[in-house]
């Protein structure tokens, strides 16, 4: 179970604000921020995806490290929901750890999207898919798969390589920076240009996108398993206002979180085996190992096996904090996690 910190405790596992980190909260500040993402984006992650894997990458954690120095109030927000959240499991000093990977997986993750060419072979050479035999055996039955996971790793990225590596995917789920608060038109479509288009070049299908008619986003995802093809939903998305009600408290990191538990229902309606997935990053940075389970018993009651899988993403966060991306206070607050007011979950860190 976590603890609760105030919010000068926070700044101290950060260290003392710099006059530095004091500018970048200015206007000026935020400015350059935009300026220097959006340039990363557009020119010089898809620059690195062309250089050599091991050069490519380090740059991008170079990045990173720059950044996690740069952004003391991110870095102290982090820092703080971390262990707020895991409480004793991190000490302030692997918090602060687990936060400076937090930045270079970001930093990461967009090197993987550029490198979404040729067939996605330039990323597909550096992950590998255990458990593969497990998702063979799941669509030999010929009611599909269901893959259930988090927004943990480079998971956008990752589907790619499964479809492109004989599995195709559809994804239940929202672009998250479609529906951002906050968001202009202009960052819409750029997010859409050199997030959106690359990633979704390698699927099957557009995404079913979630909306009030909740029996017909059913019955395209029911389409697709009994195409015999695989679909996927992250489980752990904060839920909409409009999507409270529906909710189920399971536990979660210790505490009680509010899940929706459409992949449950799903799977009990079609009969589709549901496998846990998670996209873990290697040491080096540039490896990735996609991990699939054996199918998940969902045959007892809702809540019950909706647990299992919450208790299968709280396992893989746990193992690997920095790749789960929701630690901010506005998504945590969403969960249920903490009662942060704040509810901002745009699409990247950095």
């Amino acid at each position: 179970m976590g603890f609760s910190l105030k919010a000068d405790q926070r700044e101290q596992l950060a260290g003392p604000r710099s006059r530095s980190s004091r500018w970048a909260h200015s206007r000026a500040g935020k400015l350059l921020r935009l300026a220097e993402g959006t340039a990363y984006w557009a020119a010089v992650a898809p620059a690195l995806a062309r250089l050599p894997a091991a050069m490519g990458y380090r740059i991008a954690c170079w990045r990173g490290d720059c950044i996690f120095r740069f952004q003391g109030g991110k870095r102290t927000e982090l820092t703080g929901s971390l262990r707020l959240v895991l409480g004793n499991e991190l000490s302030p000093a692997a918090a602060l750890r687990v936060a400076r990977d937090r930045f270079r997986l970001v930093s990461c993750e967009a090197v993987d999207v550029m490198r979404l060419r040729d067939g996605a072979r330039p990323l597909r050479r550096l992950v590998e898919i255990r458990g593969q035999e497990h998702l063979e055996a799941a669509l030999a039955s010929g009611r599909g798969a269901i893959l259930c996971c988090g927004h943990f790793g480079s998971f956008d990225s990752g589907l790619s390589v499964l479809l492109t590596s004989g599995f195709p995917v559809t994804v239940i789920g929202r672009p998250s920076h479609a529906y951002a608060a906050g968001h202009s038109s202009v960052e819409r479509w750029f997010w859409e240009r050199f997030y959106t288009r690359r990633i979704w070049r390698y699927r099957r299908r557009p995404n079913i996108e979630p909306g009030p008619n909740r029996f017909k986003v059913a019955a395209v995802a029911a389409a697709v398993l009994r195409a015999n093809e695989v679909v996927m939903i992250s489980i752990d998305a904060p839920p909409l206002d409009d999507d409270q009600a529906r909710t189920i408290d399971v536990p979660f990191l210790g505490r009680q979180a509010r899940m929706l538990p459409g992949v449950v229902t799903l799977a009990q309606v079609t009969g589709a085996p549901v496998l846990m997935a998670f996209l873990y990053r290697a040491a080096d940075y540039r490896h990735q190992v996609w991990e699939i389970s054996a199918p998940v018993p969902v045959e007892t009651d809702t809540e019950t096996a909706l647990g299992r899988c919450a208790a299968e993403v709280s396992a893989a966060i746990r193992k690997s904090p920095a790749h789960w991306f929701f630690w901010s206070t506005g998504a945590l607050a969403r969960l249920g996690l903490t009662r942060d007011p704040d509810h901002s979950t745009g699409p990247r860190a950095s």
